[in-house]
């Protein structure tokens, strides 16, 4: 028999309070056309993106994740002292070691929180909140502070008409802390990493730190181009559309609630083309509130989801206590999905 004490966590969790940041520079479909041959039109037609915030040398991941982070502390009526755990999602925090949320615990304030960061891509924010879910139950801490954050301007290849409109930069955060009853319902999430060759990192850093020429890519004028992300966006594209509505229903099923039921739907923002496959494919009510924050913000990966929800709540679109719908997709190819209770 076992001599270890059962845990004292919550009955269940909750998302208490969000917060945002988005980048001052605001970049037009114009900026990105001077190294492309494309045109405004294929743009929007392609993705819905007419602009997107490219970060400036002050606005760096740890920064842009302290200012959303504040928000959200804010926003849920605690202390930065009570944060028990940090959990940043990103791939774009260039040092190996340490975790970025070291710092960011640090300098927001907390008392010595756990710290660490995962990268899971596009889906990162719904792994964050899933394991801030199981701490608070668990009762290993008792508020989590998950943070989805990137500079996708540094892995941006300027020259590849695929993807060179795409990524935008930005932070999200959310507090998620204890609840009376259900407010994150059961992820569904997984990964199919026989298809992990359709989103990528163009060079692997040790191809790139050797500088072997003759396996880097080059730009117009033959210089070695820094590592960037790519990806077959035809594969990615129908991936997303017809396997993660299967996904997105299955979360529906497993909280025990019909498309019927829902208030909002936030998935990742990454193409509004697949949003609205998305939205056809689940046969979402008229009444459903779709986040499109995606048309200014363009594919911020891990920070995609909880700055759209900010921006919603924000805007008045959506309200506390609204169902929502949440779910992310993208590089491994990983996924996760969820409903939950808005702030």
């Amino acid at each position: 028999m076992s001599k270890i004490k059962p845990s004292k966590g919550a009955p269940y969790a909750r998302i208490l309070g969000v917060g945002g940041y988005r980048p001052t520079r605001v970049v037009p479909n114009e900026v990105i056309l001077e190294k492309i041959d494309s045109s405004d039109e294929w743009i929007r037609s392609r993705s819905g993106i007419s602009t997107r915030h490219w970060a400036n040398d002050e606005e760096t991941v740890a920064m842009m994740s302290i200012e959303a982070s504040g928000k959200a502390i804010a926003d849920a009526g605690i202390q930065a002292e009570q944060i028990g755990a940090v959990v940043v999602s990103t791939v774009s925090h260039f040092a190996q070691t340490p975790a970025i949320a070291t710092e960011i615990a640090d300098k927001l304030g907390t008392q010595k929180a756990a710290a660490f960061d995962i990268s899971a891509g596009c889906a990162g924010f719904g792994y964050g909140l899933t394991l801030a879910k199981g701490m608070i139950v668990e009762g290993s801490a008792e508020y989590v502070l998950v943070i989805g954050v990137e500079r996708l301007s540094d892995l941006t290849d300027l020259e590849d008409r695929a993807t060179a409109f795409l990524f935008g930069d930005g932070a999200g955060a959310v507090v998620v802390g204890p609840s009376a009853e259900p407010a994150i319902g059961p992820t569904v999430w997984g990964s199919e990493g026989d298809k992990a060759g359709t989103i990528k990192q163009t060079v692997p850093w040790d191809v790139f730190r050797i500088g072997d020429v003759s396996q880097l890519p080059l730009d117009s004028e033959g210089n070695v181009k820094f590592p960037a992300i790519t990806q077959e966006g035809q594969a990615v594209f129908r991936w997303a559309v017809f396997e993660m509505a299967k996904v997105a229903q299955q979360a529906l099923d497993a909280a025990g609630i019909s498309p019927d039921d829902l208030d909002v739907f936030i998935p990742h923002q990454a193409n509004e083309r697949i949003i609205d496959s998305m939205v056809k494919t689940l046969k979402l009510p008229e009444h459903v509130t779709v986040a499109r924050d995606v048309r200014t913000t363009g594919n911020t990966s891990a920070a995609s989801i909880p700055l759209a929800m900010e921006r919603l709540l924000a805007t008045g679109e959506a309200k506390s206590g609204d169902t929502a719908l949440v779910i992310g997709f993208g590089a491994g190819l990983v996924y996760a999905a969820t409903v939950v209770t808005l702030p």
